[in-house]
């Protein structure tokens, strides 16, 4: 599997500290509140694991799946928004945590599909942010890292359901996608 990589970007102690630091700027933030966390699955589920252990607030935590990519390297632009939420959004501090913005197509089809539903407040928090991918205007508002414009896997990153289990983050090599 390391045979795929091309080389690593953010080692696994990189990763620990920036989660460590988003963790205390979200409790910070959210002080005397119990925000909603909502992964967006599959690739946040290390992550939000992560930082969820360095929030020190009651919070609650569900998913969503939502996908632009299916088994491609590239957006499709159609989003497919799956999972049916059994929790109430309205009212609550809603902060949607997402491993990679890139086309930002998924993430504001996302964020759309909250904010429909009447939330006290929302906010996002991703890992990184590929800005050089980016297809419509949207921002993080807690972000760990800005990402070069490779595809990257580990740290629940994947291709193909693949690599997901790295705990750093890699630049996949162009002949395993293309």
């Amino acid at each position: 599997m390391k045979d795929d990589l091309k080389e690593i970007i953010f080692s696994e102690g990189d990763i620990e500290d920036r989660v460590k630091e988003l963790g205390a700027q979200i409790t910070m933030d959210y002080a005397g509140k119990s925000p909603l966390l909502i992964g967006v699955l599959k690739g946040c589920f290390v992550f939000l694991a992560d930082i969820s252990r360095h929030i020190d607030l009651a919070c609650e935590i569900r998913f969503l799946t939502a996908s632009s990519y299916g088994f491609s390297s590239v957006t499709s632009g159609k989003v497919k928004i799956s999972k049916d939420h059994d929790y109430e959004i309205k009212e609550r501090d809603v902060i949607i945590i997402e491993d990679i913005l890139d086309s930002g197509v998924t993430l504001t089809a996302l964020r759309d599909f909250i904010v429909e539903r009447s939330p006290a407040s929302l906010k996002i928090c991703a890992l990184l942010d590929k800005s050089a991918r980016r297809q419509v205007p949207i921002e993080a508002d807690y972000l760990g890292f800005e990402c070069p414009d490779d595809f990257v896997v580990g740290y629940g990153l994947d291709y193909a359901e693949r690599y997901r289990n790295l705990p750093f983050i890699a630049a996949l090599k162009p002949e395993i996608y293309s």
